[in-house]
């Protein structure tokens, strides 16, 4: 008999073809969100799931769904599955890292660019008749070319972002828990540098780091009041790694230029201070959002979960303890 599972939300058709070849699929292709009460039920006789950053696999849910042996994320990221829990009941967890690091890269860098020359605020100016002809002082915008950028998390998606700062001819420094190779560094032309070098110093600060309770409000007041008040801050890694309060505060008063986000905390509501401000750029959860890159993703996952259910180890198994033999 082929292992039942479920996928919690709309995939590609080529993913369930893949997927029905191996396994008895129930798919969300009506892609409704499932409630925690209503994702328990359909998983209580499943053997693994193919799931998304909007779903929560935690103790309290691994609890009813005795025949779980792997959940597999379409995201890098995987601060909607508690991989403790996963591991103390044997569930094998996997993500799809790699596939989405250019795209993610790109997102980035069209914040950066659009904050920069204030396109979005310009747009609604240019559709709101506001436009009467040109000026020499109309709407300035600051220079991306060569100014400083700072990355925090000089990971995949980090250095491919440093890699496209080489055509703008910026200097790139950068913060990491662990200082990366020093031919990574030569090869990026980045400099390794404290966190507070890094704000005092950066025109643009780029988060790239993953959302854990040590990165919880990383940028929060103190950390914008060190940056300069020239300065744009571009969050497109997740939530709750800026303290979007603060940054309301800070972008009203004046203590940094502006901001590009991609991600919120408690997305999908903003902090409603976000939508009056014309010195930001707002975008929904995007960053992978090409149509070659999700498909990689979610084939990805998929290949996970067959992996897994076939005996097998799982190419991009986060919790390799949970392996049963």
């Amino acid at each position: 008999m082929k292992p039942k599972i479920l996928v919690t939300r709309e995939v590609f058709d080529e993913t369930l073809a893949f997927l029905v070849q191996h396994c008895e699929v129930e798919s969300n292709q009506q892609d409704a969100a499932f409630s925690p009460e209503t994702l328990a039920q359909k998983l209580a006789d499943k053997d693994g799931a193919v799931c998304c950053l909007t779903d929560r696999v935690d103790a309290k849910l691994l609890e009813r769904c005795a025949r779980l042996k792997v959940v597999a994320n379409i995201a890098v990221g995987y601060n909607n599955i508690d991989l403790a829990a996963c591991t103390a009941r044997g569930v094998m967890a996997t993500n799809t890292p790699g596939v989405l690091d250019d795209s993610t890269a790109d997102l980035a860098w069209a914040l950066m660019l659009a904050t920069a020359r204030r396109l979005t605020e310009l747009e609604r100016r240019v559709r709101g008749g506001e436009w009467t002809g040109w000026k020499l002082k109309q709407w300035l915008g600051v220079d991306v070319h060569h100014a400083t950028l700072g990355i925090f998390g000089l990971g995949r998606i980090g250095q491919a972002i440093a890699r496209r700062a080489a055509g703008f001819e910026m200097t790139v420094l950068y913060h990491n828990r662990n200082r990366v190779d020093s031919d990574i560094e030569k090869k990026l032309h980045a400099s390794f540098v404290t966190k507070a070098e890094l704000l005092k110093q950066s025109d643009f600060v780029v988060l790239q780091v993953p959302y854990s309770p040590e990165t919880h409000h990383m940028i929060g007041a103190a950390e914008l009041k060190l940056m300069k008040p020239t300065a744009i801050l571009i969050n497109s890694t997740r939530g709750g790694v800026v303290d979007d309060v603060a940054l309301v505060a800070a972008l009203k008063s004046g203590v940094i230029r502006a901001a590009g986000l991609d991600v919120f905390e408690n997305e999908p509501r903003l902090n409603p201070g976000l939508l009056g401000l014309d010195n930001v750029v707002l975008a929904p959860h995007v960053g992978s959002s090409t149509e070659d890159t999700r498909r990689a993703m979610a084939m990805t996952a998929a290949r996970n979960l067959v992996a897994a259910l076939s005996g097998g180890k799982p190419p991009n198994l986060l919790n390799p303890a949970a392996c049963r033999s």
